[in-house]
């Protein structure tokens, strides 16, 4: 069983980044690596099909109500946050982008949040390396504001929930290494978005189109087999995480952690969280977790809706974001160990 589910591992941390078939089709190659999990882990049952089937319906509903809208307003709206970001020097619309979504994402959630980012970016006619940047920078900071409050993102409700804690628990236990990390992603954003070029036609390929009703229903599939794929990878890796995973010291789980970048970080924190671990083990778990989430497109669901519907490949993704998420693992690693 273990080996059959590190080799699922490995196919799901590099397949898409060698087949370009898989990468096109991310979705549903994570669906049947996640449905392979639970059978080869022996966990499949009538039950967990149930959960995993329901837990989508409300994500994909959003995503398809969401299309409409900006099928419907695309242009309004693009008028409009270009006129906005022509009003306040370029840099400083970038940085507030990333800082405002990632901070009102625990409102309006991380998908509302992800389509947003979408809709602003394919207004600013950027060349695609800067859009690419400055769509991970976002995804890195709405991943981490959505977990603030139990509305923002499943992992929130989770572990409130598991800790038995008050609505604002987790603001109090990680709220300022998580706004100290929103307010940096905003200053990298600055630093590194570069102005569009007048008359540029580099945004080729990113800028968004105005789809059919039959492209935003598939998207909206996609994502729905997509989040079941997640339940089920969680579902199939969770008894190797209860045996070897759970146990460890903090510092460990921490860089442990970092498999949020392909797995649900949901499903991981509902295995490791407990009433009985200290808040200090918790913050460990959570930061581990919710910086990693934001590494590779897997890792949570504003990546994988800003990467299809702005069609960014896993390795552009990796490419940035990878080493800007180990920056941020490794310094909040320091942070953590100078206060515990």
């Amino acid at each position: 069983m273990i080996l059959g589910l590190i080799i699922i591992f490995l196919f799901v941390l590099f397949l898409p980044f060698s087949v370009r078939a898989i990468e096109e089709n991310l979705e549903m190659f994570l669906f049947f690596m996640g449905l392979l999990a639970v059978f080869v882990s022996g966990v499949y049952s009538e039950a967990l099909f149930l959960k995993a089937a329901s837990d989508p319906i409300n994500i994909a509903f959003a995503v398809f109500i969401a299309g409409l809208f900006f099928k419907w307003f695309q242009n309004q709206l693009e008028n409009g946050i270009t006129k906005i970001s022509r009003m306040i020097p370029f840099r400083l619309f970038c940085a507030l982008v990333v800082i405002i979504l990632g901070l009102i994402s625990s409102v309006i959630t991380a998908i509302i949040a992800a389509l947003v980012l979408v809709l602003i970016t394919s207004s600013l006619q950027l060349e695609r390396t800067s859009q690419i940047k400055l769509v991970v920078l976002a995804c890195f900071s709405i991943g981490l504001g959505a977990s603030l409050t139990p509305i923002g993102e499943p992992l929130s409700t989770i572990a409130i929930s598991k800790l038995n804690e008050d609505f604002f628990f987790l603001v109090r236990l990680v709220g300022g290494e998580i706004f100290a990390a929103i307010l940096l992603f905003g200053i990298l954003a600055a630093l590194f978005v570069s102005p569009p070029k007048p008359q540029s036609k580099a945004t080729d390929g990113l800028h968004t189109q105005n789809e059919n009703y039959g492209e935003i229903f598939i998207r909206s599939l996609k994502i729905y087999f997509f989040v079941m794929g997640l339940t089920f990878l969680g579902a199939g890796f969770e008894p190797i995480i209860n045996k070897y995973i759970v146990g460890l010291d903090p510092s460990t789980l921490y860089w442990i952690n970092i498999l949020s970048a392909v797995l649900d970080n949901a499903t991981l924190a509902a295995a490791e969280i407990s009433p009985a671990m200290s808040h200090d083990t918790v913050q460990a778990i959570l930061l581990g977790l919710l910086i990693s989430g934001g590494m590779l497109v897997p890792g949570n669901i504003p990546n994988i809706i800003s990467a299809g519907k702005l069609q960014i490949s896993s390795k552009e993704w990796a490419k940035f974001g990878l080493p800007i998420g180990f920056v941020f693992m490794l310094g909040y690693f320091v942070v953590l160990m100078l206060i515990q």
